[in-house]
């Protein structure tokens, strides 16, 4: 197997760490916690200039049509610097749209690729016990869509979201103009800085093409999967490097701890745990890019996600000690992004329960790309 990237891809990558490694300085975050703000509008204005904001929309639409790679590529620097931009959410949602409902989205999808409309993506309330909290039902030519949709991030800067409904024949994601009379837009912040809000929509008629078809929740599922789960590989690896780089230079008993072999031994073991996240991820974002299924390798690679940044996460504080939870240091940002990840993807246990149910109803484990079920359709 081949994992080296390509000459193009190599240059996106250095552009987006360099671009994240200039706008996510420490002092800039303290600043930007400061500020109140769920969004870094400078980043965000560069983004933009850059094309890094329509990486992953269709150039049909004015975007600059690359794959999943490419946007994980970026996603891993964002991670690193822990840039409040809604990159990911904007372009998948944009992207849906263009591929389920081209024709009666086509002017929304342009707009997006120019970022004149700003969209947002609310799928987190799929692996909630208290399931959705939208309904859709028939009304005339369209739908009519009643209840809340919970805590969808960086509603508060978008114009639209692309959130989940029920409806009769199943569930289907369905796009929703926020500013509507009819939606009620209750903002909050998360823990880790970024906007939320609760969707409260009460009689809200929407056209016959706004809901996508119901193929579109795996297609959304394993995207976000993937755009998150690059996000946290991008978090852990750099609290790996801020640990080492603590542990080469704190002394403790005379020494520096980075030479106690349970400081060793223990980052070891999150240089593996990240390791292993890469691997899986890498070949999700393989098969998304070339066609071929992917629901149980976007559910290891949402487990995997979700256990690195636990783990990392954790062991980074603790071989940090005091100064770890000292809010004027920055690792503690670290460990809110890689919660809030956890949190988004679903949880280990509820992961691992899914993927188990999958591999009950399959008869091979899926893990072989000379399968029926695994070759590109």
């Amino acid at each position: 197997m081949d994992f080296t990237l390509t000459e193009d891809q190599r240059a996106i990558s250095d552009m987006a760490q360099g671009l994240f490694e200039d706008f996510c300085t420490d002092e800039r975050m303290r600043e930007f916690d400061q500020s109140g703000e769920t969004i870094m509008q400078d980043l965000w204005q560069t983004c933009v200039q850059t094309g890094l904001h329509s990486l992953y929309i269709p150039e049909d639409f004015g975007g600059s049509g690359l794959g999943m790679t490419e946007l994980m590529l970026v996603l891993e620097a964002q991670g690193r610097g822990l840039g409040m931009v809604p990159l990911w959410r904007h372009q998948v949602a944009a992207t849906a749209l263009a591929t389920f409902a081209g024709d009666h989205f086509s002017t929304l999808v342009q707009a997006a690729a120019t970022a004149d409309t700003v969209l947002t993506l609310g799928l987190s309330e799929s692996v909630k016990v208290t399931g959705l909290g939208l309904a859709a039902v028939p009304e005339g030519s369209g739908w009519r869509v009643d209840g809340t949709a919970y805590a969808v991030p960086c509603a508060l800067e978008a114009s639209l979201a692309l959130v989940l409904v029920n409806t009769e024949e199943g569930v289907r994601p369905a796009c929703i103009n926020l500013d509507s009379e009819n939606v009620q837009v209750r903002g909050g912040v998360s823990t880790h800085g970024e906007s939320v809000a609760d969707l409260v929509c009460e009689g809200l008629s929407l056209p016959a093409d706004a809901l996508l078809p119901l193929d579109a929740v795996e297609w959304l599922e394993s995207r976000a999967i993937a755009c998150m789960a690059s996000l946290q590989m991008g978090v852990s690896a750099e609290q790996i490097r801020r640990t080492a780089e603590y542990v080469s230079e704190r002394v403790q008993f005379d020494r520096k701890i980075a030479q106690f072999q349970a400081v060793q031994m223990t980052m070891a073991d999150c240089q593996i745990a990240t390791e292993a996240l890469r691997t899986c991820l890498w070949q999700l974002c393989y098969r998304i890019d070339h066609g071929m299924p992917a629901a149980a390798e976007a559910l290891s690679t949402a487990w995997h996600a979700v256990e690195a940044g636990h783990f990392v996460g954790h062991k980074a504080q603790h071989v940090h000690g005091g100064i770890g939870v000292d809010l004027t240091y920055p690792i503690h940002r670290f460990l809110y992004w890689s919660r809030a990840l956890s949190v988004g993807l679903g949880g280990n246990r509820a992961t691992l329960e899914r993927l188990g149910d999958w591999l009950a109803t399959h008869d091979t484990l899926g893990w072989k790309y000379d399968l029926d079920e695994n070759k590109a359709v």
